[in-house]
């Protein structure tokens, strides 16, 4: 099926690219990324809501819809997520946070234009990425049948943006050679013109206009939507009765009902219990369990979605007991959660803070909440909104974590760990009191610099040199609140 080229397409994707191309800075997190996500979240918007209200003018005339309408709220949603993702790299300094926010940008924008499609969350979270891959051609040949027949107004705009930009390029340069002042005055507005800044420009320009167009190829598209999915759903014939699969369900929650009950004992008997049983130091006992708690955390979540998928649902009785035996291995296992973040919690707290172990905590965490989403699905045993549902929350606690700013927690934490003079156990048993990796703290981010304040003047001043040896000047792009206080 050809899909429509909707009007102002081409302006939008050259308007974005553009604007990426100004505000984007590659090498550092900095506001410039807010400001993009802003104009092609603008853009998508504004070419889709003149889009329906084409179609609607077209359907009151009698005229075939051309354009799936769109949205609902669930769109904002996801599009004030991923801007609010963005907005961290103009106040948080960490270059790996900003990593996982603008990956969750991504996945949070393709989630506000690609409706929940049959071929599951894995496609709809890299729809826009994989529709930008046949965008071009689509702009292309859009563009040519407009070309043989009258030209819109926003085409000519689209034309008119490609040949201003191509004017500037030309221009600026000889102006600003013919004149000092305002070569000066150029300078300190655009980045320098040499030959990585032009292959930067044109990077960012083709990533961001294909990126705004394979968005508007999944608005114009027919959209399979939820009800193709439900519909497709009813007709899979449920083949496991209780009996199938109680089973090995029922033998899973005997066994962590065990496990659970060993952790209660360890919690309460605490040090001696786990020397006297283990024969292990707490710390070694802690940091030993942890990563299989977690993988045991991810495949009870397998098994509670096979379940949930194959049990019969034919009787009220039937759905009472899988209510009750998903929600008692539900909880259950957010107990084994629990203690598996109280494991690396103890582990920190005996060997230090970092952003790795500070990241697999909040990990296991974001697990608990989806658990917490599957108890919330057994009211009515619907579970096809749980993972949109997990992909948000994933989101909403990177945002979490950047408001909390991170590597400041980890340099305050070690630093509670050296001020209060308390013992910690190494792993031959002795008792010795910790101390402060200055040079870890050095090779954190500008984020971690207000956590310093209480340390003795020259180990402020060695983190805080180290800090800054990293630091070069902004551009209006690539500027930071948490770079611009370190210096």
């Amino acid at each position: 099926m050809r899909i429509p080229l909707p009007s102002g397409a081409f302006a939008a994707s050259a308007g974005a690219g553009v604007a990426a191309a100004v505000s984007i800075p590659l090498d550092r997190p900095g506001i410039g990324w807010l400001i993009a996500g802003v104009a092609i979240a603008g853009a998508i918007y504004t070419v889709d809501r003149r889009a329906r209200t084409s179609s609607t003018a077209g359907e009151s005339s009698g005229a075939p819809e051309t354009v799936a309408p769109l949205r609902r709220w669930g769109a904002l949603w996801w599009t004030v997520l991923a801007l609010g993702l963005l907005a961290v790299g103009a106040v948080r300094a960490a270059g790996w946070l900003f990593v996982l926010c603008l990956l969750g940008a991504g996945v949070a924008m393709s989630l506000a234009v690609q409706p929940r499609s049959r071929r599951g969350l894995g496609f709809d979270m890299f729809a826009v990425p994989v529709r930008a891959a046949m965008a071009a051609p689509w702009l292309y040949h859009g563009v040519r049948r407009l070309q043989g027949s009258r030209a819109s107004a926003s085409q000519r705009l689209g034309w008119s943006v490609l040949a201003t930009v191509a004017l500037l390029l030309v221009f600026v340069p000889l102006l600003a050679g013919a004149d000092a002042v305002f070569a000066r005055l150029i300078a300190g507005a655009t980045p320098a013109m040499d030959g990585g800044s032009m292959v930067r420009w044109v990077f960012l320009f083709t990533v961001a206009g294909l990126a705004v167009a394979g968005a508007l190829y999944l608005l114009a598209a027919p959209a399979a939507g939820g009800e193709a999915n439900s519909v497709a759903a009813q007709l899979v014939r449920k083949r496991w009765t209780p009996l199938e699969w109680g089973l090995p369900l029922g033998a899973l929650t005997a066994l962590f009902a065990v496990f659970v009950a060993t952790q209660l004992a360890v919690l309460f008997g605490g040090n001696g219990y786990v020397q006297r049983t283990a024969e292990l130091t707490y710390a070694e006992y802690a940091r030993g369990g942890f990563w299989q708690l977690s993988i045991v955390s991810m495949l009870t979540l397998g098994v509670i979605a096979a379940v949930q998928s194959w049990a019969a649902q034919d009787s009220a009785g039937q759905r009472r007991w899988l209510r009750l035996a998903v929600a008692v291995l539900s909880v259950l296992t957010l107990v084994i959660v629990a203690s598996a973040v109280h494991r690396m919690w103890t582990y920190q707290q005996a060997y230090g803070f970092t952003v790795l172990r500070l990241l697999v905590e909040v990990f296991e965490v974001w697990i608990g909440l989806i658990y917490l989403l599957v108890l919330a699905s057994l009211i009515r045993l619907r579970r096809h909104w749980i993972p949109r549902a997990a992909a948000g929350s994933a989101a909403a606690t990177l945002l979490a974590l950047a408001w909390v700013n991170p590597e400041a927690l980890i340099a305050d934490r070690n630093i509670d760990r050296w001020l209060s003079g308390a013992t910690v156990e190494t792993t031959d048993g002795r008792q010795v009191k910790p101390a402060l990796d200055l040079e870890y703290l050095g090779r954190l981010s500008p984020d971690a610099l207000p956590a310093t304040e209480r340390l003795p003047a020259d180990w402020r001043d060695r983190i805080a040199t180290a800090i800054r040896a990293d630091l070069d000047e902004d551009s209006w792009q690539g500027w930071n609140r948490s770079r611009a206080n370190a210096r």
